[in-house]
């Protein structure tokens, strides 16, 4: 089936496409994830024009930031305003509403190119440069807004990256979390992510761009099969690929794939089970 034509950014080539899958697979399974290399594989999947150079560039870039830090400044609080100073500050990364509602907000080599981002990836920044530079940083994954934290738990400093790398003092996350969720902040919500839960996250995001924009069906189906490649991921996302590939008039592989995830919640649900089943006929329909 002809696609009509899409707006900027285009995605590879299949050659490329499966290249770039395959390395990611590789790295999300491995000993130790690379979260900076993940996230410019997502963007190079999201976007043809970033190639080899591109994304040794990036890495090049995040190497350049780490080395403009001090060399070790002293706690967690120091570290913190030592990061800010240099990214927020001097270089001028940071967040706007309007981000939100661009795709590039989500792609590493974009955000790193614009100095503009969602706050997960802005954190990228943030941790990736930190964290050459010895940093003890890691990610806070607050519902509804990402962080970056600094040192133990005994002596966190929170800072947004999305506000410039504003320090987070007394009650500030308690508000952020409020305001996300209306729920209170648990201390469980405090601890460090690991890369695949950051992963995953971005990977969400851009599906939720893309669930806004039907005529972007292929950056959907994108996000959700590089989810799928995650070592551990939801089991409906077969189903959303399912759908994403009738959405797209792909009818044999859609139906297969309804068919797929119909089979795994059988044993859970059975009437759930029996709906896709129909929906997967419904597909194989659209055929005559």
């Amino acid at each position: 089936m002809r696609h009509p034509r899409l707006p900027p950014p285009y995605p590879p080539p299949p050659e490329r496409s499966a290249e770039l899958r395959r390395r990611f697979g590789e790295e999300a399974r491995s000993e130790r994830p690379d979260l900076s290399a993940l996230c410019l594989l997502i963007g190079a999947e999201a976007d043809g024009s970033l190639d080899e150079a591109g994304i040794d560039a990036a890495q090049v870039e995040l190497d350049g930031l780490a080395g403009r830090l001090p060399f070790r400044p002293g706690g967690p609080r120091a570290w913190a305003e030592a990061v800010c100073g240099l990214l927020g500050e001097r270089l001028g990364f940071h967040g706007t509403p309007a981000d939100y509602q661009r795709l590039e907000s989500s792609l590493l080599h974009e955000v790193l190119r614009r100095r503009r981002g969602l706050p997960i990836l802005l954190s990228v920044v943030w941790l990736e440069a930190a964290r050459r530079a010895g940093a003890p940083v890691y990610g806070v994954a607050l519902p509804g807004h990402f962080v970056v934290g600094f040192g133990p738990e005994r002596d966190q400093v929170l800072v947004d990256p999305f506000d410039g790398g504003r320090v987070l003092a007394g009650t500030d996350a308690e508000l952020l979390v409020a305001g996300a969720t209306g729920a209170p902040l648990e201390p469980s919500m405090l601890v460090p992510a690991e890369p695949l839960e950051v992963v995953q996250r971005i990977l969400n995001n851009i599906r939720a761009w893309a669930a806004a924009r039907p005529e972007r069906s292929d950056v959907a189906l994108r996000a959700v099969e590089l989810s799928l490649l995650l070592p551990s991921h939801p089991a409906r996302l077969r189903y959303e690929r399912g759908q994403l590939l009738v959405q797209r008039g792909e009818f044999v592989a859609g139906a297969a794939e309804l068919d797929a995830y119909a089979h795994l919640i059988e044993v859970v649900d059975e009437p759930a089970a029996l709906r896709v089943r129909q929906q997967a006929e419904t597909a194989r329909a659209m055929l005559n």
